[in-house]
């Protein structure tokens, strides 16, 4: 038997703050309290003085070793989940992505090998599907029996992901009769196909262009579409990255009503704003994200929405394409520059010191969001994202003093740049342990290769 004791420090949960140690057996708690008794010559003492001791993140919202846009994202398993542990990240669930005439089973299967022997931290499954061929929805039940009970469907980029109406309600309903929920991209992707050519018919082809054909109103639309479909569907959903005051207004709305809807929005929608496009040159392109950065109205709306619990998640969104590569692949114009940008690493830091640190949200609020909620949406909870007895041991060790300075040329994630370069954030991750295992301290991966497990999820 191996026991380890976390001693000294004060434990956040999403309900409260309270002073506790927490012991630990072979990477599962097994108590929280105070244990005067322990023979503390057999027992692995942590010191956690000064110390908040937080659940380990759960980031619901990865792409690594993905093929998007003609390429493949920059981090793999290997890679992606050392920055995500460095950063406080203890549990990711990343998309395997279904390319156009493979089965969803054989899709998967290719996805989960990628991830075998390589992930260092826990992992479970989101299933994109791309391609609802004849028969695909009758292979849901299977794929939720294998342990990855959502899927994801894309209301863009047509004739590549983009699956039309008719489709998302056979999925939807499809999904909800096995039990497992759908995580929707919302975005008009017709409306926005016809501004962008427009567009570049009219010589507008930089990468700033990109917000521009992509306003809020194309996502405010397909939000409220998607949730019509869903009650027709008879099913609940799930938003992924919403980035408007429109798209938090009718999740409140179908929320009030008592509809099954639950939403995320991101680190960089809360934080970033859309400026970045009107950078000189090929600048914009480190932001060219789907959906597109915001003005503050819109960022405001959405902190308002994460206090109010309309939003009740903040993933990483962590899509990592290297700028050389991005301008290497941009072409004539902004439409082939690959959507996305990294953030698994600074998830944690940048949602507490701009929220926590600045009284945005609470630190049981900040646990919430990024830990117990994800955790409790995807079929988690109680293993993840809790403190308790039965729970993994996945343990972060937050100091308030701290500071956390952000740079491309010191970060764990395998690209060329950060949108947050040169940030520097109160509060500090001093420690991060997965299943009782110290695998980061202050920044470094410290742990072993390839002890991540696949974490089989429950369905619904």
């Amino acid at each position: 038997m191996s026991f380890t004791c976390f001693t000294g420090g004060r434990i956040v949960t999403s309900t409260g703050q309270f002073d506790a140690d927490i012991l630990v057996e072979n990477g599962t708690i097994v108590a929280v309290g105070s244990f005067p008794q322990l023979d503390t010559d057999s027992i692995e003492l942590v010191d956690c003085t000064g110390k908040y001791v937080l659940p380990g993140g759960v980031d619901v919202h990865t792409h690594l070793d993905s093929p998007l846009m003609g390429t493949t994202t920059a981090d793999d398993f290997e890679s992606g989940t050392i920055a995500a542990a460095c950063g406080g990240t203890t549990t990711i669930v990343d998309f395997a992505m279904q390319p156009t005439g493979v089965r969803l089973t054989d899709a998967l299967d290719t996805h989960l090998a990628k991830a075998q022997g390589k992930a260092v931290i826990d992992y479970g499954m989101h299933m994109c599907i791309t391609d609802l061929y004849d028969g695909a929805t009758q292979e849901f039940g299977e794929i939720a029996q294998a342990g990855v009970s959502s899927f994801k469907v894309f209301m863009a980029y047509r004739g590549t992901l983009m699956l039309h109406d008719g489709q998302l309600y056979d999925v939807l309903r499809a999904a909800s009769g096995v039990g497992s929920q759908v995580c929707v991209h919302a975005e008009n992707g017709d409306v926005i196909d016809r501004i962008a050519a427009d567009l570049v018919a009219a010589g507008k082809t930089g990468p700033g262009t990109h917000e521009i054909a992509r306003p809020p109103a194309t996502e405010v639309e397909a939000v409220e579409r998607a949730i019509r479909i869903g009650r027709m569907a008879d099913a609940p959903l799930y938003f992924v990255h919403l980035s408007t005051a429109g798209a938090v207004e009718a999740v409140a709305a179908a929320q009030g009503r008592d509809w099954p809807v639950a939403a995320e929005t991101c680190t960089h929608y809360l934080t970033l704003d859309r400026e970045l496009y009107d950078q000189p040159g090929f600048e914009p392109a480190k932001v060219v994200l789907t959906p597109p950065l915001r003005t503050r109205e819109h960022r405001d709306a959405l902190w308002s929405g994460l206090s109010a619990g309309t939003l009740s998640v903040v993933s990483s969104d962590h899509c990592p394409f290297c700028f050389a590569d991005k301008e290497r692949l941009a072409g004539a114009d902004f439409r082939s520059i690959p959507n996305g940008g990294p953030g698994v690493e600074h998830r944690m830091s940048v949602v507490y010191g701009k929220g926590v640190a600045q009284g945005r949200i609470t630190l049981e609020k900040f646990v919430a969001l990024t830990s117990t909620i994800p955790a409790q949406q995807f079929g988690l909870h109680p293993r993840k994202g809790h403190i308790a007895p039965g729970a993994d041991a996945d343990l972060v060790l937050l100091d308030p003093d701290g500071t956390t300075t952000i740079t491309a040329a010191t970060q764990n994630q395998a690209v060329d740049y950060t949108p947050y370069e040169g940030w520097s954030l109160p509060g500090s991750f001093d420690a991060v342990y997965s299943r009782g295992e110290l695998v980061a301290r202050r920044g470094r991966y410290v742990g072993k290769a390839g002890r991540g497990r696949f974490l089989h999820r429950a369905t619904r």
